[in-house]
């Protein structure tokens, strides 16, 4: 095994861990804070630090990355959830909004760390022109988080059910904090520090392509969030009438089936790699799905047919959507500014994912689910508009 595949998987495993606690601790606040009276729009408030402070962290974080390396600001992000974990594991009476909020901020700089992190090291572990490889490998590290994401989401609602909130943080807080302390020893020191030391100032990106791939991102994201984070699992406990266990075993079977798809695109896609008009293309297939789902609602069908089928079928045209961006991000970006061009994109994506919580909650509560999946097609009816400004 070359060091550069052995520094990838490490790297994906360590991100792995640490995406199985965020969902984890997702679907814990979500459930949690519902059964303890809070409104849909208070629950999706609980999260506003957490995206707005992502973005905050994605517009200096690739800066940093690109002077101290890219382990370091992997290793400073499960730092910081363990830190995050631990915090809410106090008693649950002494949980107030605004501390939760602040818990939630750390957690949001955290993932934001590690996700940019890992995401910037697959471009400097791939050699320069190996376009394929590159798609192949930040596909399946992309796919493979998802699934785990997935997996924390049904543990986050199977703990909460059966060792309780305190508990639940303990054990996860526990476990990344092993791995962290193993990836440290294992990874090289250098990975991802550039070798001209770029100024603050240059933390925006002058790249057009990678301008608009992120305004694109900014809509894709907050398209999915909006019925997603807070909308849909309190639909389908308040309205359908499933557990917390049911609801949190439905998302993690549907994210873990779309990081299998999302790890499988360059397969569907036959190897080759994908251009800014397939983004656009993708995008207009994808902005049609939670129009018919809202169609199919207002004239109501059964409702738990129409989710879980549209759920499906848009789990399997998103993860193509999100493989693509993944890839493209990459593709735009030179070796030397990756960090930066990353995390750049990632604050889109941290943008439209706040965007898509707040809207989330707030839609939900004054139009219900199917004002949210309205709300949805026309954020990705937007991305697709953007997209057209890709050149290949």
């Amino acid at each position: 095994m070359t060091n550069n595949l052995r520094s990838y998987f490490i790297i994906t495993s360590a991100y792995w861990t640490f995406t199985l606690s965020d969902g984890a601790i997702r679907m814990l606040v979500v459930l949690f804070f519902h059964q303890l009276g809070y409104s849909p729009f208070e629950v999706a408030s609980l999260f506003l630090f957490y995206e707005f402070f992502g973005i905050v962290t994605n517009l200096i974080g690739g800066w940093i990355a690109s002077r101290l390396g890219l382990n370091v600001t992997m290793h400073l992000g499960m730092g910081l959830q363990v830190v995050a974990l631990l915090m809410l594991s106090i008693s649950p009476e002494s949980l107030s909004v605004v501390y939760v909020m602040f818990a939630q901020a750390l957690s949001g700089i955290a993932k934001d760390l590690n996700k940019m992190s890992a995401k910037a090291s697959v471009k400097m572990l791939v050699n320069k022109g190996a376009d394929v490889t590159l798609f192949k490998w930040v596909a399946i590290l992309t796919g493979s988080k998802n699934t785990l994401k997935g997996l924390g989401f049904f543990l986050g609602a199977f703990l909460l059910q059966s060792i309780g909130f305190q508990n639940a943080l303990y054990l996860l807080a526990s476990g990344l904090f092993i791995v962290l302390i193993s990836t440290f020893i294992l990874l090289p020191s250098n990975i991802g520090v550039a070798k001209n030391k770029a100024k603050f100032t240059q933390i925006l990106s002058s790249i057009s392509n990678i301008n608009w791939l992120s305004a694109a991102r900014f809509f894709l994201f907050g398209a999915r969030d909006i019925w997603f984070v807070v909308a849909l699992p309190v639909f389908l406990y308040e309205t359908l009438r499933w557990s917390y266990t049911g609801v949190g075993s439905f998302i993690a079977l549907w994210i873990i089936g779309y990081g299998i798809v999302q790890a499988s695109t360059p397969m569907l896609l036959r190897g080759h790699h994908p251009s800014g008009k397939s983004a656009q293309w993708l995008a207009i297939v994808l902005a049609i799905i939670p129009a018919l789902i809202a169609i199919a609602l207002s004239q109501q069908w059964n409702p738990t047919l129409v989710i879980v089928m549209g759920l499906f079928i848009f789990g399997i045209a998103f993860a193509i959507n999100s493989a693509v961006h993944s890839y493209l991000i990459l593709a735009y970006s030179d070796h030397d500014a990756v960090a930066r061009n990353v995390a750049f994109y990632y604050m889109s994506n941290a943008g439209g994912r706040l965007s898509g919580t707040v809207l989330s909650g707030l839609i939900y509560q004054h139009y219900g689910l199917i004002g949210c999946l309205w709300s949805s097609a026309s954020f990705v009816l937007i991305a697709a508009i953007l997209s057209t400004k890709l050149k290949n």
